[in-house]
């Protein structure tokens, strides 16, 4: 497990800007059994979580016509019990993070895993993203 102040900071990135945590498989479980839309946020200590996935995460929500409606997070190494939960809802896919995960009346409807984040900008992503709520969010 990560040490709380690494943590923390990278975590604040995204709940500063509306995400709520995921912090255990009750939370996932109740966010996800929710009609409507959820976008969940599989974070990460690496470079290009930093570099990329939350900021292209952040500007999808900012930028986007249509929004999904719960945005979320769990932090991978930290959050062990909600990201394990998170993952058996992205099966068939392996373990990834960071991952963008979008969800639509509790189903899988959209994946950005790892190496669909490496070596792409924040913009990329961003553009990904809001292509996935168009279609996906109302």
């Amino acid at each position: 497990m990560y040490p709380e102040e690494i943590v923390i900071p990278m975590k604040e990135e995204l709940t500063e800007n509306g995400f709520t945590e995921l912090l255990s498989a009750n939370d996932v479980e109740k966010v996800l059994s929710e009609k409507g839309t959820t976008l969940v946020m599989i974070n990460s200590v690496c470079g290009c979580s930093a570099g990329t996935a939350r900021p292209g995460v952040l500007m999808a929500v900012t930028n986007g016509q249509k929004k999904p409606d719960n945005l979320t997070t769990s932090f991978a190494g930290f959050d062990i019990e909600a990201v394990k939960k998170v993952r058996e809802h992205l099966m068939p896919y392996p373990p990834s993070s960071p991952a963008i995960a979008l969800f639509k009346d509790g189903k899988l409807v959209h994946m950005i895993e790892r190496h669909n984040i490496e070596g792409r900008s924040a913009q990329m992503i961003a553009q990904n993203l809001m292509s996935a709520f168009e279609t996906h969010c109302n």
